[in-house]
């Protein structure tokens, strides 16, 4: 079974199935990588509480930034909310993003949590 949430006709914000979670790009609010990055990912973090898991499930993340010189400025934030021994497969990569105004954006996969399997 597949369950969609948050679904319009573009897209669902989070999609679940056989025991793994998988959340549509996430942005965020600010004017500076870091900022942006802090916010992206506490709505990652909601997301994934919304479908039965947590940063602790991680599977894989792909980070885009819109300048690769943003590199560390990002891992920053990233390496303190990873929680210790549970970094996930990760890419990182550069592109245009959506807005000129958005300097990351952030895909998570994750196994959702034991006992709440869709």
């Amino acid at each position: 079974m597949i369950e969609r949430t948050h679904t319009n006709a573009r897209m669902s914000r989070i999609v679940k199935h056989n025991g793994v979670v998988y959340l549509c790009g996430q942005v965020g609010s600010g004017a500076t990588v870091a900022e942006q990055t802090r916010d992206c990912l506490s709505r990652v973090d909601a997301l994934l509480d919304e479908a039965g898991s947590s940063r602790e499930n991680i599977l894989q993340a792909i980070v885009w930034l819109a300048h690769m010189n943003d590199f560390d400025a990002m891992n920053e934030v990233w390496d303190a909310w990873v929680p210790a021994g549970h970094a996930p497969a990760r890419a990182c990569g550069e592109a245009r993003l959506a807005g000129s105004d958005l300097l990351v954006e952030i895909i998570v996969t994750a196994a959702i949590s034991q006992g709440d399997t869709a």
